[in-house]
């Protein structure tokens, strides 16, 4: 992603528990969430997986679309989600040589 291109993202749980975010670098943001390199809401509740992201040139317009989003009602995202992605896919797979899942079962941690 170049300098001046923004992203407003939702990143999901296997249970479907939503975080709402924005960044200037999504390959990176995404690998930091799967990874759980921050301590915080994505961590604990393991949303691990890319199910919606829109692009922005202005940053200020990606933040204002976040806070947008952050003010809707759950049921308005899982639409907004399943309208591009109704099988929620992680529209992350194959960005990365490895996942923090390939890992776990690599370690014989089934678990995950």
């Amino acid at each position: 992603m170049h300098e001046g291109s923004y992203c407003m993202y939702i990143m999901a749980s296997r249970s479907h528990t939503l975080y709402v975010g924005v960044t200037g670098d999504l390959h990176r943001r995404v690998f930091q969430h799967k990874w759980r390199e921050h301590e915080g809401f994505t961590a604990r509740y393991n949303c691990d997986r890319l199910v919606w992201f829109e692009r922005y040139a202005d940053v200020l317009e990606a933040i204002d679309r976040e806070k947008e989003l952050k003010g809707w009602r759950r049921e308005k995202k899982i639409a907004l989600i399943e309208a591009a992605n109704p099988a929620w896919v992680d529209l992350s797979c194959g960005w990365y040589d490895a996942e923090p899942a390939d890992y776990q079962r690599a370690l014989g941690r089934t678990n995950i």
